[in-house]
């Protein structure tokens, strides 16, 4: 079955992205091989050169190495999944005070709002 992309972004980016974040999420595991390029591109639906470019790039950035004729590999450096995880956990905390003060809400607001959803009191 073909990803779904979005159509204002590059798809390697996202296919980048994507396996970025399964990485970060411990969907994909320091060591784990990569399905190779050919197989990628036929499971996103797309031309194999795209997923060879966001896989140069996660190369480039060290989210996976090259094992000569064996294929490629999930990093085991712990400490750039991390900082990453971190950084994404940033962005999408930016995005949701964001979202809520555009919803009218102050911080001390906001922060009564999280804790009932935590809480699993938002509703009553």
């Amino acid at each position: 079955m073909a990803w779904k992309f979005d159509n204002n972004v590059p798809i390697y980016i996202q296919i980048t992205n994507t396996i970025k974040l399964q990485i970060v999420t411990n969907q994909l595991k320091p060591g784990d091989k990569l399905p190779t390029v050919r197989d990628l591109a036929e499971t996103a639906g797309v031309n194999p050169n795209t997923v060879q470019r966001a896989l140069s790039d996660l190369e480039s950035e060290g989210f996976v190495y090259s094992v000569r004729t064996t294929g490629r590999f999930v990093t085991d450096n712990l400490e750039l999944i991390q900082e990453t995880r971190l950084a994404l956990a940033q962005t999408e905390l930016e995005n949701f005070v964001t979202n809520m003060v555009d919803l009218g809400f102050g911080q001390d607001q906001l922060v009564q709002q999280l804790d009932d959803y935590l809480k699993g009191d938002l509703n009553e």
